[in-house]
């Protein structure tokens, strides 16, 4: 007998491209999401005997997304919950899921009414979980490059014989921003928490001296916490963008710390969670969310 055993599976459609335009008025508006639809519950006669009549094809829910669409994208939290409720909703042995997107973002080309060019410097990403009838939703951004030129320092390490890096309290700081942060409860403004959250990590990034990425990281984390009850924990993955001062005394030139080499890797990769005291913790919503810990 076999002793392979069935322990967890989800299936669905991944990256459904939907672009929805607003043309009410002569003025249009554009929502541009990539969208991942899975679905969980009882699929095992499926995997065991390949027996189908469970499975809700992934083409029914990429046309699904589509079909939604036409009905208007308020945020893509909102858009989300509202598959969710749907697929658990319409057939009983769906359980479950997890449904996601990728927002890309697009500005006015001069405040044209129906002319734009891709304008966000990050991506901003949403994650829906739903198990039973309990939601939990994730929202975050990706790729937010930023870098200050000065107001940072490293000093203070252990070395051994391996440490060559010398001690600076004058130095570059540079990241790609990375995070994702869990609400509680759901039905709130998603598009104004966004907004807010975005903000808040930029202006801590800029404000006072980091001793070290890590130090920053958790007072981004902190003022969201404390600025926003909405916010159950908030993850961060950012890798430490190396600038390193370069050498001219080859050339007889000095560099007072104007001329840097960019270095793409190797790179520090700086990871944390921050929650806030007293939350209660939802492992399962952050199952399939790679490069957090």
């Amino acid at each position: 007998m076999s002793k392979a055993v069935l322990t967890s599976n989800q299936y669905g459609k991944a990256e459904n491209r939907v672009v929805r335009v607003t043309r009410d008025t002569p003025r249009h508006e554009i929502v541009d999401l990539n969208v991942t639809s899975q679905l969980r519950g009882d699929f095992e006669a499926a995997h065991l005997e390949g027996d189908n009549a469970h499975v809700v094809p992934t083409d029914t829910q990429k046309n699904t997304v589509y079909a939604f669409a036409r009905d208007g994208i308020t945020s893509p939290e909102d858009f989300l919950l509202r598959l969710a409720h749907h697929f658990t909703g319409s057939f009983d042995w769906v359980t479950g899921g997890r449904w996601a997107a990728e927002q890309y973002l697009w500005s006015r080309i001069n405040d044209h009414d129906h002319a734009f060019y891709r304008s966000g410097p990050e991506t901003r990403t949403a994650v829906v979980v739903r198990d039973g009838d309990e939601d939990v939703v994730i929202a975050g951004l990706k790729d937010l490059t930023v870098l200050k030129s000065t107001g940072s320092g490293f000093v203070g390490y252990p070395k051994d014989r391996y440490t060559t890096l010398k001690e600076t309290e004058d130095r570059i700081l540079a990241t790609d921003v990375t995070a994702r942060w869990r609400y509680v409860g759901t039905g709130l403004d998603y598009n104004a928490l966004y907004a807010s959250v975005r903000d808040i990590i930029l202006d801590k990034f800029s404000d006072g001296y980091s001793y070290a990425l890590q130090q920053t990281l958790f007072q981004m984390a902190e003022a969201v916490i404390d600025t926003h009850p909405e916010v159950a924990e908030i993850k961060f993955s950012c890798p430490n963008k190396h600038h390193f001062l370069t050498d001219l005394s080859f050339c007889g030139l000095d560099n007072p710390g104007e001329v840097f080499f960019a270095a793409d890797r190797p790179y520090g990769l700086i990871e944390a969670t921050i929650a806030r005291d007293g939350a209660e913790p939802a492992e399962a919503a952050w199952s399939g969310i790679a490069g957090f810990c």
